[in-house]
C-alpha cells in the first residue's frame, strides 16, 4: 500500500493522517479491506503498535470498522471534495484593533531588534544573578505546594494584594488600599485596561514628548487621538496640556522615559490640579522608581492625589526580570470595579503558583534584600558608564537621566540629527550595539541622541564598550 506521510508528528499520527487522507480521496473505497495490521507494519517498516495504534484512532474517528473474525474495513462515509487553496494575496479582513496592532508591531522600538554584539549598550535588559534565580526556584517550589489549584481572582490573590500594598508605602510613600491593587501581567496590560475603561475612539489623550513607545502604541490600537506634550528640565509641561476634550495623560514622573528628567513638585501639583479641573485622569508609570542614586528616594505622584484621579501602573519586570510577566495596577476606589471587571474578561487573572512565589519573597523581606543587592550592583555598573564616557567620549557625549533607573541619555551635540544610523552601523560593525533615542518621539527628535543602558553589561566590559563607543563616534562625525 502506498501512503504518503507528511513528516510531522509521531509516526501513529502520520500513519492516521495517511490512511485517512487515502480514504477521503477514495483511493480506499468505501468496504475495502485493509491490510492486516501485522502485514502493514511489514511493508511499511513500522512496529505494529503504531498500526494498531493507527487503526484504534481511524475507528474511534468512524473511518474504519472492525468486523469480529474478518478484519478492517473502510466505513461509508461521504466523498470529501477538494478544497481550493486560497490565493495568496487574499488577506482577511480584520477589526481595527488587529489593522492597528499589526501596524504598531511593525514599528517596534529598538530594544525589541535585539543585535547579536558583544558589548551591547540596549536598555530594558534585566540584571539577573543567579542569586536571583536560585531565589526564585525556592520560592516557586514552596508557593507550588501551597497554592489552590483553582482559577484565582481575577484581580489577583489577596496576599500578593497585601504585600505590594505593604511594599508600596514602605518604598514609594504611597498607601494603597489592596483592594484598590489589581494584579496584571505586566506594564503593558496595565495600560490597555486603563484606556479600554477611559478612552473612548478619537478622544483626545495627551502623552510625554518623548515617551515609552509601548504606551503610544496601546493608545492607538484603541483609537485615541494623541497629543505629545513635550518635556523640559522640570518635567512634562502642564501648561502645554490640551485645555478641553482631553480625558487621560500618560507621565513617568519619576524618572522620565526616556530623558530621565524628574518632575518637580510644582509640576506635580499642577498636573493634579488640571486633572481635577478637567476630569481627566492620570496614568503614572513608574517604571524603575526602585533604583536612585545621588538623590533621596522621590515618592510617587499618586502619594499626592487627593481628589482620586491618579492610576499608579508598576511592574516587576525590571526589578526581578521580564519573563516574570507580572505587574499591577494602583486605582481609585471609582474605578475599582471597572478594572477588575475588565481584568476578568481579558484573561480571568494571572497565574496564581506566580503570584504567591512572588508574595512569598515579598512578605518575608527576601525581595527587598535582593533590591538592596541589585542598587549596588547597578550603582557599580552606573559609576563605570559615566566614567568610561568622561575618559573616552569627553566633549563628544553630553550625559542625562544620570540619577535613576538602569540608562542615561546620551546627547551627541557634534553629530547631526541624521547621523545617528551611522553611528549605529559603526557601533555594530564594532560589536558594539548602540540605540537611538529618536524612535521614542512622535515628532521629530530636537537632536542626535542613543539610549545607553547599563544593566546587563559587567563594569569590565563597560569601560571597553565606551571605549569603542568613543572611537565610533570620531570615526563618524
Amino acid at each position: 500500500m502506498h501512503l504518503e506521510f507528511d513528516g510531522t508528528g509521531p509516526l501513529h499520527g502520520q500513519l492516521t493522517r495517511a490512511l485517512k487522507d487515502a480514504i477521503c480521496a477514495r483511493r480506499l473505497a468505501p468496504g475495502a479491506r485493509l491490510p492486516a495490521t501485522r502485514e502493514l507494519a511489514r511493508d511499511l517498516r513500522l512496529s505494529r503498535n503504531t498500526v494498531l495504534a493507527a487503526y484504534e484512532q481511524l475507528g474511534a474517528e468512524g473511518f474504519i470498522e472492525g468486523r469480529v473474525g474478518s478484519g478492517s474495513y473502510v466505513a461509508e462515509i461521504e466523498a470529501r471534495q477538494p478544497v481550493p487553496p486560497p490565493a495568496r494575496s487574499r488577506k482577511p479582513r480584520l477589526a481595527p484593533f488587529a489593522r492597528s496592532a499589526l501596524e504598531q508591531r511593525a514599528n517596534l522600538p529598538p530594544g525589541h531588534r535585539r543585535k547579536p554584539v558583544r558589548y551591547n549598550l540596549e536598555y530594558g535588559l534585566p540584571l539577573v544573578t543567579p542569586a536571583l534565580q536560585s531565589l526564585w526556584r525556592r520560592a516557586l517550589g514552596r508557593a507550588a505546594d501551597d497554592t489552590v489549584l483553582d482559577y484565582p481572582p481575577a484581580e489577583g490573590i489577596p496576599e500578593l494584594r497585601t504585600a505590594i500594598a505593604g511594599y508600596l508605602a514602605r518604598r514609594r510613600g504611597l498607601v494603597a488600599d489592596p483592594e484598590d491593587i489589581v494584579i496584571v501581567s505586566g506594564v503593558q496590560q496595565g495600560m490597555d485596561l486603563c484606556v479600554r475603561a477611559l478612552v473612548e475612539p478619537g478622544q483626545l489623550t495627551a502623552i510625554e514628548e518623548p515617551h515609552y513607545q509601548g504606551t503610544r502604541q496601546a493608545l492607538l490600537a484603541h483609537g485615541a487621538a494623541l497629543v505629545p506634550v513635550p518635556i523640559d528640565r522640570d518635567g512634562l509641561d502642564v501648561a502645554a496640556l490640551p485645555t478641553q476634550g482631553a480625558r487621560l495623560v500618560c507621565v513617568t514622573p519619576s524618572h522620565q522615559f526616556p530623558s530621565g528628567v524628574l518632575m518637580s513638585l510644582p509640576r506635580r501639583m499642577a498636573l493634579l490640579e488640571w486633572a481635577t479641573r478637567h476630569d481627566a485622569w492620570i496614568v503614572e508609570d513608574d517604571y524603575d522608581g526602585e533604583f536612585r542614586y545621588d538623590v533621596r528616594p522621590i515618592a510617587a505622584l499618586k502619594s499626592l492625589d487627593r481628589g482620586e484621579r491618579v492610576i499608579y501602573v508598576g511592574s516587576f519586570s525590571k526589578v526581578m526580570f521580564p519573563a516574570l510577566r507580572l505587574g499591577y495596577i494602583v486605582v481609585p476606589p471609582s474605578l475599582r470595579d471597572a478594572l477588575r471587571a475588565s481584568k476578568w474578561l481579558c484573561d480571568r487573572g494571572c497565574p496564581a503558583i506566580e503570584q504567591h512565589a512572588l508574595a512569598l519573597l515579598i512578605g518575608d523581606g527576601r525581595f527587598e534584600r535582593m533590591l538592596r543587592r541589585s542598587g549596588r550592583a547597578l550603582t557599580e555598573r552606573r559609576s563605570a558608564l559615566l566614567r568610561g564616557l568622561t575618559r573616552h567620549c569627553d566633549g563628544l557625549v553630553e550625559v542625562e537621566g544620570t540619577s535613576a533607573g538602569m540608562h542615561v541619555t546620551a546627547w551627541l551635540p557634534k553629530h547631526a540629527r541624521n547621523a545617528v544610523d551611522a553611528v549605529v552601523a559603526a557601533g555594530e560593525a564594532r560589536e558594539l550595539g548602540l540605540y537611538p533615542i529618536a524612535p521614542y518621539y512622535m515628532t521629530r527628535a530636537p537632536r542626535a541622541g542613543l539610549l545607553l543602558g547599563y544593566s546587563a553589561i559587567t563594569p569590565r566590559d563597560l569601560g571597553e564598550a565606551t571605549r569603542r563607543l568613543g572611537e565610533v563616534l570620531r570615526a563618524t562625525l
